[in-house]
């Protein structure tokens, strides 16, 4: 899959556990990539830890990238056009920072774009990924939480500024907080850490017994990736975890297509990785879930092509669009 060449960019690409950086090329071929943790200090410092962290792995490209190559940037939450982190729930420390203004001088000329993430990787996937060819894509991205971009008519629906905030949609009223701060959001059940939690929750309740044991008998120290790595291994419950996170994801979905009527719905993010796990029952669910399924085209999920490197990709695409 290809578009029209463009000129070398730098795509970072934050999360809530790290950041990814790339350095891509002509035909969208990744150059260089580096990833570091995502900063988390004890205490707000409106994102100086952040943009140091952003600001190294820039630097960690100096040998394989010109040195005046464009920069876009992703994060998770509210982003104005002015390039402020208005609101990130994964990203406490950041909150009201303005990332560009916080980089030194030399590099904060060649950032070109601080935008949502999701946003950024719904515009690599519709120009060269599973999304080539449709007017009408829902992107949902699974990390730590979850993001959504929206294309419509062969462009973006950003509303007012922060259209996408498809985690934030509340399915359980009664559910538990989310760092939003409202109860029972999406992501708190269908995202890594809603995975994460969800384990958690069987293994305290007597399930995951082998999943346990492989921690060392905390069924407190449960992770999500611990779960995934026993489903891969046949381990039934499992199995049966990953069902149930599968159910939650169609659910969300299915009132997002009942909204928006895309004719692709791709799943990126983090969470990609794990597609073949959770992708079959989300669909399978999602049959049962979507409004008059039986009148409208079947709708098949698909892997992001991008994977996770999706976000850092449109973010070099975005950069690379300014220059």
């Amino acid at each position: 899959m290809s578009s029209a060449p463009h000129g070398v960019a730098i795509g970072i690409d934050v999360g809530g556990t790290k950041i990814l950086g790339l350095v891509l090329g002509d035909d969208e071929r990744i150059l260089a990539r580096a990833q570091v943790p995502t900063p988390h200090p004890d205490i707000p410092d409106r994102g100086s830890a952040l943009a140091d962290a952003i600001a190294g792995l820039v630097g960690a490209f100096e040998a394989g990238a010109p040195a005046n190559a464009p920069v876009g940037i992703g994060v998770p939450g509210l982003v104005e056009s002015t390039s402020t982190l208005v609101f990130g729930p994964h990203l406490p420390s950041a909150g009201s920072a303005d990332l560009r203004s916080l980089l030194d001088a030399p590099l904060a000329s060649r950032v070109k774009l601080v935008a949502n993430d999701a946003d950024l990787a719904v515009l690599a996937e519709h120009r060269a990924g599973a999304g080539l060819g449709h007017d009408e894509v829902l992107l949902v991205t699974l990390g730590t939480g979850i993001g959504g971009g929206i294309i419509s008519g062969g462009k973006p629906v950003r509303g007012a500024g922060f259209a996408g905030e498809v985690g934030h949609m509340v399915l359980d009223v009664n559910g538990p907080w989310c760092p939003c701060g409202s109860r029972g959001c999406w992501e708190r059940f269908a995202s890594g850490s809603g995975l994460g939690r969800i384990a958690r929750e069987a293994a305290l309740a007597d399930r995951l017994s082998s999943v346990v044991a492989a921690v060392g008998g905390d069924p407190e120290a449960v992770r999500g990736e611990d779960v995934t790595a026993a489903a891969r291994a046949g381990d039934p419950e499992a199995l049966v975890i990953l069902d149930e996170v599968g159910w939650w994801l169609a659910r969300g979905l299915a009132n997002l297509i009942s909204i928006l009527d895309p004719t692709c719905v791709i799943i990126g993010g983090g969470m990609a990785e794990t597609a073949e796990l959770l992708l079959a029952p989300a669909q399978r669910h999602l049959r049962l879930l979507i409004e008059a399924a039986h009148v409208r085209e079947p709708l098949t999920l698909l892997r992001a092509h991008f994977g996770p490197d999706a976000g850092a990709v449109g973010a070099a695409l975005a950069a690379s669009d300014a220059a």
